[in-house]
């Protein structure tokens, strides 16, 4: 009987591994699906209504979106299944291997001072050190060599960036506002950035995408701070900057690195032409949030005393900071093209909508 259960075990871990491809995703408020949520003390959770209110029971999911994130689209697209937050209850080793892991925390950046305001949140050092307790984790349950294989095919997402900026940089308090100039900051960015996805290669990732930033002078929260209500200039061109070097680094890595596919993700031109031509996106508001506290602005997140848009389908921004559901489908979309993603899991069928979508995915 001993014989016969170790036997049932081995085969339960190889059917497990073999030839199913999962996601890692590391990132910020754009990417998050809960963790956040598990940080007691973090100022930047969306567990309020009206977040998810598109998704599955239409409570609360952490994601910071009516619907959902550029990663869950660009992942059901491909076939591949939504990873669950770190910090997700139901996390066990056997979901793992079937379903990945979704590190994003909402505040984070490449940076570790980077969003230090909301007190918790994992910038992408301290998610790198969960995701090398999580191969630990596997390499205990299956073996060394299985755990290896199974990491090497995995896919791996890296959404940050933007808090780097939007909550470190541009503000005053924080010293690398006045210690660095708008390249010098780049640059250093992109060391550090350089440093954590070689250390992510020497960990097994093999298949990697880096997501760059959109126009962020155009989020509601940066119009705000405009008399005119007009996008900043400065904050976008930061953005195309911190694409231009990211794209060339992660060129760069691909040549460098032994057997990496590492590429880089650019939507910034086709949101700037939804944010600059809404209509023609079926659209009818790019500058303003759909979920806001009236005349009170900015209001920053979603509270239970918002009020919502009449159609939340025609505005481009959910809250001050994050795209809606609709619009991170446009940005996902144009990523896939640009990219030509192919589906790793063939047997595999796109994850229902929104609306129908489980809401522990």
């Amino acid at each position: 009987m001993a014989s016969m259960a170790i036997l049932m075990m081995l085969l339960l871990s190889t059917e497990l591994v073999s030839g199913k491809v999962v996601q890692f995703i590391f990132g910020d408020s754009l990417s998050d699906v809960g963790n956040n949520n598990h940080l007691t003390r973090s100022l930047a959770r969306a567990n309020l209504p009206w977040y998810g209110i598109d998704f599955g029971n239409g409570l609360p999911n952490g994601r910071y979106c009516n619907g959902r994130t550029v990663a869950d689209i660009i992942g059901d697209e491909t076939g591949l299944p939504r990873p669950p937050a770190f910090l997700d209850d139901s996390l066990s080793e056997d979901v793992i291997l079937v379903k990945g892991v979704n590190f994003a925390s909402g505040g984070g950046g490449i940076l570790n001072d980077t969003g230090s305001l909301f007190v918790q949140r994992f910038c992408f050092y301290k998610q790198i050190e969960l995701f090398q307790g999580t191969q630990e984790l596997i390499q205990r349950k299956i073996g060394k060599a299985a755990a290896d294989k199974f990491f090497k095919e995995a896919r791996y997402v890296v959404a940050l960036g933007s808090n780097d900026f939007i909550n470190n940089f541009l503000l005053p308090i924080y010293k690398d506002s006045w210690k660095y100039s708008d390249s010098g900051f780049i640059n250093y960015l992109m060391s550090t950035l350089e440093n954590q996805l070689k250390l992510l290669h020497s960990l097994g990732a093999r298949q990697l995408i880096v997501f760059g930033l959109g126009p962020m002078g155009c989020i509601p929260l940066q119009r705000i701070l405009s008399s005119s209500g007009d996008c900043q200039d400065r904050t976008n061109k930061l953005a195309l900057g911190f694409n231009k070097a990211a794209s060339k680094l992660l060129d760069n890595l691909s040549k460098t690195l032994p057997n990496a596919n590492y590429k880089f993700g650019d939507a910034y031109d086709v949101v700037g032409n939804v944010i600059d031509n809404p209509h023609q996106y079926g659209f009818n508001n790019s500058d303003s949030p759909c979920c806001s506290f009236g005349q009170i602005r900015p209001a920053l997140t979603c509270i239970p005393v918002s009020t919502l848009c009449t159609d939340r389908s025609k505005y481009v921004f959910w809250d001050e900071y994050h795209p809606s559901d609709k619009a991170n489908e446009i940005i996902a979309n144009e990523i896939i093209r640009k990219l030509g993603f192919l589906r790793p899991n063939a047997t595999n069928a796109p994850s229902p909508s929104p609306a129908d979508a489980p809401s522990s995915d």
